[in-house]
């Protein structure tokens, strides 16, 4: 099959008449056809979001590659509005930090290798060396970086070495058990996806499971969301819920949640990568 030439853009700006029609129509006077696009509108406040993938004409002989882009990226501006835009054929690179619980990394590993996600999966990062060896059956290239809280800096200065070296565009921080800090994500400077075990904002921080029990709560969830530097407080991406009751011990609710996070986290990431997401202040909107 040949490689999709599609475009996508994630867009968004101050709500006016006519921006579904306008971005419309400056892709059929250029020759390109539509090929899904989706919007909303926040009445609150005021503002329009829309994704819009669309095939573009042929690529003209001489034409840098990303012109189309850029120049969708320019009309956009024209609207007011902020776009980002890109090729469904990308396959971004993509860094899984992990610590020593295994589910989340082996159901993603499991999925990558599958197919099911169009990423190349550049490094795994991990503080302890437990998941070095399935790591390795994946085909994966481990580097364990421990962190104490007195080589904290120089451990997130070791780590962003190693995420430019590995060219990642994107962090998956499935079930690692350290906080970045507000420095590293600002240096990285590019998404950060966590799976939180709860159901946010309920039962922040370190072991969820047993306040719920402790709690006595009728519903586990887990939480997908972008990292920020204030925990566990970015913008939520995906949640689920399954119902718990007086019965179970944590030791349940550990597994039943485990079950919650790895579909959780998966999704989370589907949705990135196929940019269906736009995060705005501490909200997001995920597009069908």
């Amino acid at each position: 099959m040949a490689p999709s030439r599609s475009l996508i853009a994630l867009l968004h700006g101050p709500d006016k008449p006519g921006l579904v029609a306008r971005v419309a129509g400056w892709i059929f006077e250029r020759g390109g056809n539509i090929l899904h696009a989706d919007q909303h509108n926040d009445p609150e406040a005021g503002v329009f979001f829309q994704r819009v993938e669309w095939e573009p004409r042929a690529v003209a002989p001489g034409q840098a590659p990303g012109a189309e882009a850029a120049a969708f990226a320019q009309f956009a501006a024209t609207l007011g509005m902020a776009a980002h835009v890109t090729s469904a054929a990308a396959r971004p690179r993509v860094a899984l930090f992990v610590s020593k619980a295994d589910h989340c990394f082996h159901d993603l590993a499991l999925r990558w290798r599958a197919g099911e996600f169009a990423c190349d999966i550049a490094a795994v990062v991990s503080n302890h060396p437990d998941l070095a060896g399935a790591a390795r059956t994946y085909g994966l290239p481990f580097h364990l970086v421990p962190v104490t809280p007195a080589t904290k800096s120089e451990a997130e200065a070791r780590i962003l070495a190693i995420l430019r070296e590995g060219g990642a565009e994107l962090a998956v921080l499935a079930r690692y058990m350290q906080v970045l800090s507000a420095d590293f994500l600002k240096a990285f400077g590019r998404p950060v996806i966590n799976i939180h075990h709860s159901f946010l904002p309920a039962f922040a921080g370190g072991r969820p499971y047993h306040q719920a029990h402790e709690r006595g709560v009728k519903l586990i969830g887990a939480t997908a969301h972008y990292a920020t530097a204030e925990l566990d407080d970015g913008p939520i991406i995906q949640q689920d819920v399954v119902r718990v009751t007086h019965r179970h011990s944590v030791e349940d609710l550990v597994r039943k949640g485990r079950d919650l996070e790895k579909m959780v986290l998966a999704q989370a990431v589907r949705w990135h990568l196929e940019s269906r997401v736009l995060a705005y202040g501490r909200k997001t909107v995920v597009f069908d």
